[in-house]
């Protein structure tokens, strides 16, 4: 990705606030979150790394219970959710593959667990069950080393979800608006509609994909880097869903042997 010379200036800035001894001011945080381009030294397209625009973030924690003990963040990219999310809970644990954005994101939320695994890996061993989950994985078919749970498809937000039912309580996640049962944003009302691969992720499961109480996404849609996607967010009572137990789910390969995974095709289509 080719930086304009106003982006190239600001990630500048933003290398040299990560690169601080010191705990980043308030307004530092928000810089980083803002100006750090996740494609700038990354294939993000191909690793599905598309970061979640602070606006949409700040109305994401709306619908993450507050009181919680223990938050997980799959995905955390950066640590846009965690960061939006800090208040909600005792602790956050944030996953991620990507060392680059495990080292911006214990600046962007210094008080989270970090953790540099594969999501599908087996770093979920050391904890409880969470309280909550929240999400704004890569969408479509992008590969996913290591899952093998009750989805047979090929949507990696829906194995997101899928693995979140088996270590948490309830769930909040970012998903394409295809992938959602639902259409809310950018809409005059709200509809209901269910694609064949929405209801093969439905019946395969059993987890409901509920509404919110209202965020639409299209408002924040031009924000993104890269890309314009029109998403939904769900809400999921993983309670109701009967489980099978976490340790059937393999270990995955390790991070640094994982393999290129293949270019999204949600974004070609939402750009």
């Amino acid at each position: 990705m080719k930086l304009t010379k106003a982006q190239t200036k600001s990630m500048a800035e933003v290398n040299r606030l990560v690169a601080l001894d010191r705990r980043l001011t308030e307004d530092e945080r928000l810089f980083v979150l803002e100006n750090f381009q996740e494609g700038a030294n990354h294939d993000n397209s191909a690793m599905g790394a598309f970061f979640t625009p602070w606006g949409l973030a700040r109305d994401f924690s709306i619908e993450v219970p507050s009181g919680c003990d223990s938050i997980v963040d799959l995905c955390a990219g950066i640590g846009s959710l965690a960061y939006a999310c800090e208040g909600k809970a005792k602790s956050i644990v944030c996953v991620e593959r990507c060392a680059e954005y495990v080292r911006v994101g214990r600046k962007v939320a210094p008080d989270a667990i970090w953790i540099h695994a594969d999501v599908f890996g087996d770093w979920w061993k050391e904890f409880d069950r969470f309280d909550a989950a929240i999400s704004n994985p890569p969408f479509g078919r992008v590969r996913a080393d290591g899952y093998d749970g009750r989805y047979k498809g090929a949507e990696f937000e829906y194995k997101v979800i899928e693995l979140a039912s088996r270590i948490a309580r309830w769930g909040t996640f970012i998903v394409p608006q295809m992938s959602a049962p639902f259409r809310y944003s950018g809409k005059r009302d709200y509809q209901e509609s269910i694609t064949d691969k929405c209801r093969k992720f439905l019946d395969q499961t059993a987890i409901s994909l509920d509404a919110n109480c209202g965020i639409d996404t299209e408002t924040y849609r031009n924000d993104w880097h890269g890309v314009s996607p029109v998403c939904e967010v769900v809400v999921c009572d993983f309670e109701s869903v009967e489980q099978e137990e976490p340790a059937d789910i393999p270990t995955a390969q390790p991070v640094s042997m994982a393999q290129p995974l293949s270019q999204l095709d949600l974004f070609a289509m939402a750009a």
